[in-house]
């Protein structure tokens, strides 16, 4: 443990890995003399990013040799085999959570490191010829030979102290044609061929006889990253081959749906596009899904490559294209294929996307026409409801009319029985127009007090009835 210590108030308390990184801090104050603040439980790691993975240092010839890994589903598998081959040496095994271990096994130097998808694992052995079968002979064979994943890359990387003939090179790249350059502002060369070689590695040799062995470590980590980043960029290359015939039968289809679009007679040409349309809509995103991940790392690793070129500061040897001349040449259009294709998803998901929504418009309209001729009839219908109701209220106010007058004559009748003078022919005639009146007024009364009821309860159509009624009311 590492304490680190302000004034004469408690200690900050931090966790030390075995090379010497902090990781944590334990404590969750900053002390001062006069003040006491809280820390952010990240405050730790943040300052230490920017010294992960930091280069090795090299001070003399060496060869190393570098594998990357496709871990998969097999993260913490590859933790377990790094595990093992320090118990074998007995040597402290990395914590649980650790992303990398940088540690001299004796023969070797080991570096290992987890990134988002692989894994690698880098051997540094000092005083081992170019290319010579002793370069893992430390190794357990056993233990190499079960690395988990899929291993992408495996390069030998030979650092020489002096200036490599012709016949070397020629042996070296087994008569392949190879490229290079000066690096390092001609302090130091790199020479490789980016080809696979009759041992089933890549090969790159380099020399930096005017650079110090920070520097040296430096210029073999840009090195190692270049053909690290340069064939996980290409991984998206076989998927964007595998799915440019079919992102071509998708922009057919969706050519000729668009065509039959103005050909649509009925609601069924309308349904039936639709469902189309959604299931080519279906197909483009399960292939951008598929895809997004792979493309999206495809342009990260491919802007890391043209990083490192850059950080190698080549110049031209004659007679020889340059490492950075080669890759813009021969790995861009890779690349730019699988930009494309991306391109393409992109563009056919919001060419679909103005299809549906131009389609689903028609519809709407459709739909909109259907509703006008339903609100037409409905009109008619209340229209019609509403004269046979003023009809029905007419005889209705007659009927009970007459029923009135009807009991009114009983009365007149008892009263002339007990010798009131009265006419009943008169008294009926004369009551006859008030009688009508008062029950027209009444059920007028009565019509308009359920109509309020009704609008209140926010019905639609009946308010639409209502309104109606009440307009045939002023009419009439």
């Amino acid at each position: 443990m590492t304490t680190l210590t302000s004034g004469e108030e408690t200690p900050a308390t931090y966790a030390v890995n075995s090379d010497g990184a902090t990781l944590e801090s334990l404590s969750p104050d900053i002390s001062a003399p006069a003040i006491t603040l809280d820390v952010h439980p990240w405050r730790s790691s943040l300052y230490e990013e920017l010294h992960n993975r930091p280069s090795p240092i090299i001070e003399g010839a060496c060869q190393i040799t570098h594998f990357t890994v496709m871990f998969g589903d097999a993260k913490e598998a590859v933790y377990e085999h790094v595990v093992d081959l320090c118990k074998r040496f007995s040597l402290p095994a990395p914590a649980e959570d650790s992303s990398c271990l940088y540690m001299d096994f004796g023969g070797f130097e080991l570096r290992w490191e987890m990134h988002l998808e692989f894994a690698n694992f880098t051997f540094i052995c000092p005083k081992v010829e170019p290319f010579s079968t002793d370069a893992l002979s430390f190794i357990p064979k056993d233990w190499l030979s079960t690395i988990p994943g899929n291993v992408v890359v495996a390069l030998h990387l030979a650092l020489i102290d002096h200036e490599p003939s012709t016949e070397e090179l020629h042996k070296w790249f087994e008569g392949q044609r190879w490229n290079g350059s000066r690096v390092a502002f001609e302090r130091g060369a790199a020479w490789t061929a980016f080809k696979l070689h009759s041992d089933g590695f890549g090969r790159m040799v380099t020399h930096g006889n005017g650079l110090n062995s920070y520097q040296k470590g430096r210029l073999v980590q840009r090195l190692i990253e270049i053909e690290t980043y340069r064939l996980m960029s290409l991984l998206g290359l076989p998927a964007a081959r595998e799915l440019n015939p079919a992102i071509t039968l998708i922009e057919n289809d969706l050519a000729i749906l668009n065509q039959r679009i103005a050909d649509i007679q009925n609601e069924h040409d309308e349904r039936s596009l639709l469902t189309e349309l959604s299931l080519l809509a279906a197909k483009i995103e399960q292939h951008r899904s598929d895809t997004n991940f792979r493309f999206s790392a495809t342009k990260a690793y491919y802007d890391l490559v043209s990083d490192r070129l850059l950080q190698l500061h080549e110049s031209h040897m004659d007679g020889v294209q340059s490492l950075q001349e080669f890759l813009e040449r021969r790995l861009s259009p890779g690349i730019k294929t699988c930009q494309a294709v991306r391109d393409r998803l992109e563009d056919l998901s919001r060419r679909i996307h103005r299809t549906t929504s131009l389609l689903r418009t028609r519809v709407e309209l459709s739909i909109e026409a259907q509703n006008q001729t339903l609100l037409a009839s409905m009109n008619r219908r209340s229209h019609l409801q509403l004269r046979l109701q003023q009809t029905v209220e007419g005889l209705s106010v007659v009927a009970i009319s007459y029923y009135v007058l009807a009991l009114m004559g009983f009365a007149f009748d008892a009263s002339s029985a007990l010798g009131v003078p009265v006419n009943k022919d008169i008294a009926s005639g004369i009551a006859m127009p008030l009688i009508i009146g008062s029950i027209y007024f009444a059920m007028h009364r009565i019509r308009k007090h359920l109509t309020k009821q009704s609008k209140k309860a926010g019905d639609p159509l009946k308010e639409i009835m209502h309104e109606r009624f009440d307009k045939a009311d002023v009419d009439d």
